[in-house]
């Protein structure tokens, strides 16, 4: 495996000017990440400085680390036909920037609807929608040799079994998940499980942490809400809930070889919960 961090591990750094992405690039590399995954509009904007594209690649090599992953957001929900075009056309003009950075793997949400609305039902009546468009922008984008994922996140597309039958269904050898190892709590589902169902379909891994409270037990401000109403504040990877060593151990005994990052998004002060979360990887990778 080759462990890393995402830059929405550093945002808070990176909204307060503390560090500018490209500093976050130099800052991964000197505490030993061996890649770095881009969100960008949370710190730093392609739109408002195209020639940052560039400045990126050109730093991540000059240090030797990978830039290991795209994630954007996107939302497949549409209007109108028209609408619903303009979106997959956008998407396209990312796996485009994908390709400039010189990533192989790119993550696209999917689809977002308001929280009464992710019943199965819905998911149900929506996949054919969002298979078609999935699977026009994993065919533009495989002529660069990306493969594009859908994330486990957002409410809707969540689950393990749904984000399965959206693989399934698009049927694109380079289409698959960034499985966030965390994020299947926030819709009730046992991290260990869900990993355990799908790491086989994994492009890239997510390490996020967790505190957890049951309903019945409200901590008060500071933590958001799982659809059955329990209670989650993310924290430093191997500092919370989620049995972490477990996790990674599902994870090494699959044979996953690829990305692994570290996605903090606590209270904490985020540099060093971030370094820590990389460090604490490292030796329960190393003890599982």
């Amino acid at each position: 495996m080759k462990l890393g961090l995402s830059s929405y591990s550093l945002f808070k750094a990176l909204t307060s000017g503390d560090l500018s992405i490209i500093e976050a690039i130099q800052w991964v590399a000197d505490h030993g990440g061996e890649h770095i995954e881009l969100v960008p509009n949370l710190g730093f904007n392609f739109d408002e400085n195209p020639s940052l594209i560039d400045e990126i690649r050109e730093k991540a090599s000059y240090v030797g680390i990978d830039i290991s992953n795209y994630a954007i957001g996107a939302n497949f929900i549409a209007k109108s036909e028209v609408d619903f075009q303009t979106e997959i056309d956008r998407v396209k003009k990312e796996v485009d920037i994908a390709n400039r950075l010189g990533v192989k793997f790119m993550r696209h949400d999917v689809a977002s609807r308001p929280t009464p609305e992710t019943t199965i039902k819905q998911f149900e009546a929506d996949l054919p929608t969002l298979t078609v468009a999935c699977r026009e922008i994993a065919d533009y984008a495989d002529k660069y040799g990306i493969t594009t994922s859908v994330e486990n996140h957002g409410y809707y597309i969540q689950a393990s079994d749904r984000v399965q039958s959206l693989i399934n269904h698009v049927d694109r050898p380079n289409f698959k998940t960034t499985v966030d190892i965390g994020n299947f709590l926030c819709v009730d589902e046992d991290p260990v499980a869900a990993v355990k169902n799908n790491i086989a379909y994994a492009s890239v891994v997510h390490l996020k942490d967790f505190f957890y409270r049951p309903a019945h037990l409200n901590p008060g401000a500071g933590w958001m809400q799982t659809t059955s109403g329990n209670y989650l504040r993310g924290t430093i990877v191997g500092h919370g809930d989620i049995n972490m060593r477990e996790v990674i151990k599902v994870v090494k005994e699959s044979g996953f070889k690829g990305y692994i990052s570290v996605e903090f998004e606590g209270m904490e002060e985020c540099k060093q919960a971030s370094k820590m979360g990389m460090d604490n990887v490292r030796r329960l990778w190393d003890e599982v």
